[in-house]
């Protein structure tokens, strides 16, 4: 992996640790309670990073598998919930699945490569040129939601990244 990729990608999995971290200790319960008013749970954002993050850009679009893009069009099922009968262990073992995954496509990429498939079903006017422009789309979506995650945590049981409350004296 060239450099360029390798920073890419550390600064990718320094994100995917914050979000497995920040999740670390809830139980069941509190990973399924939603506490925002949107209505998501940890566990629904999870799930979400798994299907429309690491599955969807880097298995479905950079590496065009079929089994991906095609369970992941314009119309399909939310995935921010998780399917009924779904527990928390199986939602985290697609997350670490969908991670190991994604990391073989990266690790056979190059920061030039072209997407081996684009849905122009779900964006018609808009394309991501390359391998790089597509893994620092996914580095912004999962920073940006692993904050969310900071946030629910903390409004759960106070607990926050650094390991409790910024502000405590």
């Amino acid at each position: 992996m060239k450099a360029e990729l390798a920073a890419l990608k550390g600064a990718l999995d320094q994100q995917r640790a914050h979000v497995l971290g920040i999740l670390d200790g809830l139980s069941e319960e509190e990973l399924r309670r939603p506490v925002l008013p949107s209505g998501w749970s940890c566990l629904g954002l999870l799930r979400h990073l798994t299907l429309d993050d690491e599955l969807f850009w880097f298995a479905g679009v950079i590496a065009g598998e079929p089994d991906v893009a095609e369970r992941l069009r314009a119309g399909a099922e939310t995935h921010w919930s998780v399917p009924e009968g779904m527990t928390a262990a199986e939602v985290f073992a697609d997350y670490r699945a969908a991670i190991a995954r994604a990391d073989a496509v990266l690790a056979t990429a190059t920061p030039e490569q072209e997407p081996a498939a684009w849905p122009v079903e779900i964006w018609p006017d808009w394309r991501l040129p390359d391998v790089r422009h597509i893994l620092l789309h996914v580095l912004i979506e999962i920073s940006c939601h692993s904050g969310h995650l900071d946030a629910a945590r903390e409004l759960i049981d106070g607990k926050t990244w650094l390991g409790g409350s910024p502000y405590a004296g």
